[in-house]
């Protein structure tokens, strides 16, 4: 939205495009005022269109003065081909201020041969444009939409040119046609590469000028002689559409426009091809009440390659939207093992692998009302064993510790560690007594020392035991399970308590 509000605060009050269009109006309309008397208009077609290539060469050299390589090269051209234009169009004007009996906008040899050249270098730096980062398959697929378009204006040519009515200068208006052609073509590939050395809202009055160009080209009368006044307005048009591109491209380059120049993100797919199937596919109907004829011929030739060349891009466009599907199943697949990553970070413990306490705290009361028992284990000892030989000893405690919970416990129970040396089980479908034989593997396990670096670790643990009851919560739970802990700690070590309403009874291991 800013990049065409600035383009349009642009084309309102610069003073460079303002005084070209006052100059284009007034020689639009001296050409209306002349209308009948073709060596007249001929020769303000000439003086009017010699200013605007000034000021084309002048705007070029100032983009650029301030653009980078490559977009540097292109407007370097650009700006020797309008100072090409300078000339050749300064010399015709002489001739034809000098010249009686004129109709024709044609430029004499010298207009034609400097025309050539420039235009001849135009297309050469837009054919040699870089298209950086393309892979193979996607200069196919951009080639085959190029080839599309170029067929689609080749098959609108044909039209013209060829027929009972174009006995004129065909060759001069096939060669005409062909220039057209392929500068359109060029004009295409840069759209079409991504990397075009100027802004879109600098391309769009360029690209107009192009058709409009065309369009003057095309409304000639077939039989030669004096044209419309309309004929010679239109030819004039393109002058001053063509300036007004690297002017609004300057504007943008002012502004700090980030994406004035260089790469810019690539649309997976053009629309360009279809317009080109409709271009043909018109101009087969606009001939066809003729009858055949080598027009019709030729349209319709040149729509079944057309059709031929996007069947091509299509097959080559399901073949890349296979490769994206696979891609995407990987990427969706890693995303999975990510997310499974994440969530089993999320509910366990990243020292032993345990169940963490938010994980415990959710399964304890997923398994409630149901018989459930919890055992809160605390170790003691275990601040002797980091402050003796080392915090690395302390974690190798608590990886033995875990291991040995584990393997006290039932398929179905979940042991978790609810951090730094206390731990818990939650024993589910278990009752108090149930619970006790849990309890006394735990105890029994935990009496055999686990090796570390050529020593040995050990640790007693005081081990609370609480059964539900079908008032009871989670937290409820787990305070019963907790006191009972605190009572076996405070009677001495190597005890487990368990935990029975109203009263705590403490059990020998």
């Amino acid at each position: 939205m800013n990049q065409h509000r600035s383009g349009l605060v642009a084309l309102r009050r610069d003073p460079v495009i303002l005084a070209a269009a006052l100059w284009l109006l007034a020689g639009c309309v001296l050409l209306f005022a002349y209308a009948g008397h073709a060596n007249r208009q001929v020769q303000l077609f000439w003086v009017f269109q010699m200013p605007l290539d000034v000021l084309l060469a002048y705007t070029c050299w100032r983009v650029y003065r301030i653009s980078a390589s490559p977009a540097r090269r292109f407007w370097g051209v650009l700006a020797a081909a309008a100072a090409a234009f300078v000339v050749g169009d300064g010399s015709q004007a002489v001739i034809a201020l000098l010249s009686e009996g004129q109709w024709s906008t044609m430029g004499g040899p010298v207009q034609s041969t400097v025309f050539a050249l420039g235009v001849g270098a135009l297309i050469i730096v837009m054919l040699i444009h870089p298209m950086p980062g393309r892979t193979r398959r996607e200069m196919v697929a951009f080639w085959l939409d190029a080839t599309t378009v170029l067929i689609g204006g080749a098959v609108v040519a044909w039209c013209f040119t060829v027929g009972p009515d174009s006995q004129g200068n065909v060759l001069g208006t096939l060669a005409t046609g062909a220039v057209i052609l392929t500068s359109g073509f060029a004009a295409v590939k840069l759209v079409l590469s991504g990397n075009a050395p100027m802004h879109r809202i600098a391309a769009l009055p360029m690209v107009a000028s192009a058709a409009v160009n065309t369009l003057g080209f095309f409304l000639a009368p077939a039989a030669d002689g004096p044209m419309p006044a309309h004929v010679y307005a239109v030819r004039l048009v393109p002058s001053m559409l063509i300036l007004v591109g690297p002017r609004l491209q300057e504007v943008v380059v002012r502004d700090r426009e980030a994406s004035a120049f260089g790469p810019r993100r690539r649309k997976p797919y053009s629309l360009l091809p279809y317009g080109s199937i409709a271009v043909a596919f018109t101009a087969v109907l606009v001939v066809l009440p003729a009858g055949p004829d080598p027009r019709l011929w030729g349209a319709i030739t040149g729509l079944g390659l057309i059709f031929a060349l996007v069947v091509c891009r299509q097959l080559a466009a399901f073949h890349d939207n296979t490769r994206l599907i696979d891609q995407l199943d990987a990427t969706l697949a890693e995303l999975r093992e990510h997310e499974s990553r994440l969530r089993q970070q999320a509910l366990t413990d990243g020292l032993t692998g345990l169940a963490n306490r938010t994980h415990f705290y959710d399964e304890v009361s997923a398994s409630l009302p149901a018989k459930t028992s919890v055992l809160l284990i605390d170790l003691d000892g275990f601040k002797a064993v980091n402050d003796t030989l080392g915090h690395a000893a302390g974690d190798a405690l608590l990886i033995g510790v875990a291991a040995k919970l584990r393997d006290s416990v039932r398929p179905g129970d979940l042991v978790a560690r609810l951090g730094g040396d206390e731990f818990a089980v939650l024993l589910r479908d278990c009752d108090g007594p149930d619970a006790v034989p849990t309890a006394e593997r735990i105890l029994r396990a935990l009496a055999t020392p686990i090796p570390y670096e050529g020593t040995v670790v050990l640790a007693n643990a005081s081990i609370g035991v609480a059964c539900s009851d079908p008032t009871d919560d989670a937290g409820s739970l787990l305070r019963a399970a907790d006191l009972a802990m605190y009572a076996a700690k405070h009677d001495g070590k190597g005890r487990w308590k368990r935990f029975e309403r109203p009263i705590a009874v403490a059990l020998e291991p």
